[in-house]
């Protein structure tokens, strides 16, 4: 059988393996007895129809169905070229030659019916310095609507860097760029810790500790050319070697791109293989940070042909080391009367016999030092005209040490130095990624076919110093203990305090598979559609260790649960112990001091089919596109958590060991058991209205939805015992003892987004002036919000809270003023506020009117979905940025000099208004408006640039976000002035045959 079948595929390899030898000896022969002028030969066809500027490359295409012309070229040639318009009735030469003009090409006739397109003699390249007698404006090409187009001609508001900005900002990390993004703001605690939001939609988020398993999906999706990688409370931070572009995707973009674009898409964009071509690049550079220690950065790439006009790779290699400028200052860490824990179980005062602890053996400074490595390779085969493949394969590494957020008050709330902190156990993060991705281009008759498959391997490995959770209410159960208290005559003076150092260890490991089948209609269809089928298999394994337990002699060590005892998971337990296995990563007894721990899988897959209908009702002047996506979103959680509470011996003496299904304090939860999956389907679309004014002037009108999938939390118990949520015999109870106790939902449902956006995209003066810009409301409804509510609500809790509502104001300006001066200037405006708040119910299903609740102090509690009126988190009322670069020649040098501003209005931290600190201050922390300044000189030659640059030259602070989650207030600040010097090399670029 194995024979026979590769018969018929050997004897199809030898027919048109001599028909290929037959054309390689007969076509030059035919080339060389072609007369002077080929174009003489043949009359062709003229325009029929009006060709309007386009991107060249569907210029082309339109120009060769309307005069049957073969056009032969180089798909790197054309790309990220914009066309002159052609009219209707030009000849072909003619038309051919207004389409190019100014574009760098020139075109020769190789036969009577078929036209080379090539780079014209002395033409400059790319990858060289611009010139600056060049005044208009460099077109951008995007695939925001899944093919290629000029970015003014997408008729949504979209924000590119390019690779060329790239550089002028001289940034190579998210957190470099992000400030350059009017609308975008980003809050994290590090290198990849971060959440992306746009537009201002941001609630409350978990801890870092706890995103793997509690956090939300993120709201802004994050692409890697075809592959999604979003991962809750780490923004996957791919380094910026190599890159042909990042696209940024404002509004709900979720019939193209799914459920985790509801706010927005971030894409990074690489740099293909080009066939035909070998070329490559150097970059080094130093930096020295104020406060800080020096830097230093290297990347490398190279692209060769291998194969003629069939296969070419390319592979980028980049390394960079930040110094660290935070100092762990010398510190001591003694119990005080005040703490918690202290007041609540030993009167109000430390026992004598306590430990103390300092930190001068990791004491030091620029603690917080990051290194980016990675590699990167692709190769690219064309099979023929119509057909490629593209294989791609990245590993990335990020090691961070120490942490990125000043200490701005201790646990103690006392002021602490500007850029310090105070830890006592070492901290890192370790942050590694792989992904391989193959992507098919081809076509099939005249439509457009690609195939896009990838699979992501993500692991994280991040320790943090934790020692200041000892100051609170519970940690003295773990650390402080009297071995009498439980005898008949106990004795306070034997009451002790172990040491108070406290870490946790999270461990992620993230898988993602992607597969897209997608079709489209040519570009010049007066009716044109993109479609397709859209699969992700997403898994997240978060095991998350809790190192508290100090008083390792009076507790049993802890592992995860056989069963459950009915209630489920439930308090108290009634009945024997029901077996039923988890699934655990770690099915391991813990080690001594693991005083808690998440060992928590968690699943989710989409399935969607979706379409998009573009329809020239006045043909290149009003389009009307619809689109929708109909997508079936799987999501299911497993695992267990599992705490010591009842594990300790003084009032357990009978505890098992290992303490495994303990029944007196029931600290554990068996997650499987609770069967935790759901689904969630429908449709959502959008709706656009464009109008082509003039060729240079867009007018839209947008109408979109967007969606987030929900999920869960880890109990539906709420056991913060004094709550006045909770049924109990205080008189703050009295409403949850008629109407029976609040129950956290197990499952938050979904929430959802509708856009309504106006915008327009101008071009002005000869394409030297760009003004872009959108109005927009959105409206969201059912925000997921996580709530820290010690004493109300037990755990950390996702809630569906209320509807908010956005209105907001977006521009852009980018102008060459002369031939050497250029300016770019954006800026977003909006308001944010909730329109209607979320509805809790008791135990009966009365609604709560939480203004007649009080907790223990006589204080009225807020509505934990959020308070009418209030503003999202994450959402400055303004964010703007200008920046000026003048280009000069000086005697046959480049050079140039460049200034920079970033504004950014005050803004909320959070919006969970229940959160304080050990002192009772609320952590709902407002961050202060700030300016910051960049700049640069720079000269260069041909291939070569030296630039000296400088970041936060006046040494600001600007605070980017403020948490509690290690119980001292830690505020993430930008990095402090930095000075650095960078050196550029290009070579190559030219057609060259492979050896």
């Amino acid at each position: 059988m194995g024979s026979r079948s590769r018969q018929p595929l050997a004897d199809i390899s030898t027919a048109v393996s001599r028909v290929l030898r037959a054309l390689s000896v007969c076509a030059p022969i035919a080339l060389f007895e072609a007369p002077p002028t080929l174009a003489q030969t043949f009359e062709h066809t003229s325009l029929t129809a009006d060709i309007p500027a386009r991107p060249l490359a569907e210029a082309l295409a339109t120009f060769a169905s309307q005069t049957g012309l073969q056009l032969v070229y180089v798909s790197d040639v054309v790309r990220n070229r914009r066309s002159h318009g052609a009219a209707a009735g030009l000849t072909a030469d003619e038309a051919l030659a207004h389409l190019l003009e100014g574009t760098g090409l020139r075109f020769e006739y190789l036969t009577p019916y078929s036209v080379r397109i090539l780079a014209a003699a002395g033409a400059r390249s790319e990858a060289t310095m611009h010139a600056p007698e060049r005044e208009e404006l460099r077109e951008v090409i995007v695939t925001a609507n899944r093919r290629e187009e000029d970015q003014q001609d997408v008729p949504m508001k979209i924000q590119v860097l390019t690779a060329d900005t790239l550089a002028k900002l001289n940034a190579t990390t998210f957190d470099d760029f992000v400030s350059y993004l009017p609308g975008v703001t980003a809050h994290g605690v590090g290198p990849d810790q971060s959440n992306i939001f746009m537009r201002g939609l941001a609630t409350a988020q978990s801890p870092i500790q706890g995103a793997g398993f509690g956090g939300v999906f993120p709201n802004v999706a994050l692409y890697i050319d075809e592959q999604s990688a979003q991962l809750p409370g780490r923004n996957l931070d791919l380094y910026a070697a190599d890159l042909e572009r990042i696209e940024v995707l404002e509004g709900p973009q979720g019939t193209l791109f799914g459920a985790g674009a509801q706010a927005g898409v971030v894409r990074y964009i690489t740099n293909k293989p080009k066939l035909g071509v070998f070329e490559g690049a150097v970059n080094a550079g130093v930096a020295t940070t104020e406060h800080g220690a020096p830097s230093n950065n290297f990347d490398a790439t190279i692209n060769i042909p291998l194969v003629t006009d069939h296969l070419a790779v390319r592979g980028v290699i980049y390394n960079e080391r930040r110094g660290g400028y935070i100092d762990n200052i010398p510190a001591t860490f003694a119990r005080a009367d005040t703490d918690l824990g202290i007041v609540a179980y030993e009167g109000g005062k430390v026992p004598v016999n306590s430990v103390a602890i300092n930190n001068f053996a990791i004491a030091g400074s620029d603690i917080n030092p990051v290194t980016y490595r990675g590699i990167r390779a692709e190769a690219l085969f064309q099979f023929d005209d119509d057909w490629s493949a593209l294989l791609a394969q990245s590993y990335q590494g990020i090691e961070a040490d120490g942490v990125f957020a000043e200490m701005a008050e201790n646990s103690l709330g006392q002021p602490q130095p500007d850029l310090s902190v105070q830890l006592f156990n070492p901290s890192y993060n370790k942050d590694r990624f792989e992904n391989t991705a193959l992507t098919i281009d081809g076509r099939v008759g005249a439509l457009k076919l690609l195939y896009a498959g990838a699979y992501l391997v993500r692991n994280v490995e991040q320790v943090q110093d934790y020692t200041g959770y000892s100051r609170d209410a519970y940690a003295v159960y773990y650390q402080c203990v009297n071995p009498t208290a439980n005898s008949a005559t106990p004795n306070p003076a034997a009451a002790k305090c172990f040491s108070p150092s406290s870490t946790w260890h999270t461990r992620e490991r993230n898988t993602h598979q992607t597969h897209e089948l997608r079709l489209s209609t040519p570009a010049d269809w007066r009716i044109r559609a993109v479609g397709g089928l859209f699969y992700e298999d997403y898994k997240l394994q978060d095991q998350v260790d809790w190192f508290y337990l100090t008083a390792l002699q009076y507790f049993n060590p802890i592992a995860p649960p056989t069963g459950y005892y009915a209630p489920l998971n439930g308090y108290p337990p009634i009945g024997p112990l029901v077996p039923f296995p988890v699934t655990s990563i770690d099915p391991n007894v813990r080690p001594p001091g693991d005083a808690f721990f998440n060992d928590i899988t968690r699943g989710y897959s989409q399935k969607a089919a979706y379409t998009s209908v573009d329809f020239d009702v006045i043909p290149s002047k009003l389009t009307l596109t619809v689109g929708t996506r109909y997508s079936s979103t799987n999501t299911w959680e497993v695992g267990s958590t599992v705490g010591s509470e009842g594990c300790q011996l003084i009032f357990n003496p009978n505890a098992a060991n290992p303490c495994v299904n303990e029944r007196m304090y029931r600290d554990f939860f068996n997650i499987n058991a609770e069967e935790l999956d759901r689904t969630f389907s429908g449709f959502k679309s959008r709706a656009n209205l464009s109008w082509k004014i003039t060729e240079d002037a867009l007018l839209y009108y947008t109408w979109s939805q967007g969606f987030r999938a929900g999920g869960f939390n880890r109990s539906s118990i709420n056991c913060a015992c004094d709550s006045p949520l909770n049924a109990g015999p205080n008189a703050w109870q009295a409403q949850a003892n008629r109407h029976g106790s609040w129950v956290p939902p197990i499952a938050y449902a979904p929430d959802s987004l509708t856009n309504n956006e106006l915008g327009w995209k101008t071009m002005w003066l000869n394409r030297r002036i760009q003004w872009d810009g959108a109005i927009y409301q959105e409206n969201w409804n059912n925000a997921q919000i996580a709530v820290d509510a010690p004493g109300f609500i037990a755990m950390v809790t996702t809630l569906n809270g209320g509807n908010y509502q956005v209105r907001g104001i977006e521009s852009s300006l980018v102008a060459r003023v002369t031939g050497g001066l250029s300016i770019e200037a954006g800026g977003a405006w909006s308001h944010s506020e909730l329109i209607k708040e979320a509805t809790f119910r008791w135990g009966d299903g009365t609604p709560i009117d939480f203004s007649t609740l009080q907790d223990v102090n006589q204080k009225t509690i807020p509505n934990p979905g959020g308070v009418l009126g209030s503003p999202l988190a994450g959402a400055p009322a303004f964010q703007g940025n200008i920046r000026a670069r003048y280009e000069i020649d000086f005697s046959g040098y480049n050079t140039f000099a460049q200034i920079g501003a970033v504004y950014q209005s005050d803004s909320l931290s959070t919006t969970d208004q229940f959160g304080i600190d050990l002192q009772g201050n609320s952590t709902a922390y407002e961050l202060p408006a700030f300016t910051t300044y960049d700049g640069a000189l720079g000269v260069g030659k041909e291939a070569w640039l030296v630039q000296i640059y400088g970041q936060n030259l006046t040494d600001t602070r600007a605070q980017l976000f403020a948490n509690y989650s290690e119980y001292y207030k830690a505020i993430t600040v930008n990095r402090p002035r930095t000075i650095g010097l960078r050196l550029n090399y290009r070579f190559g670029g030219t057609q060259r045959q492979p050896p």
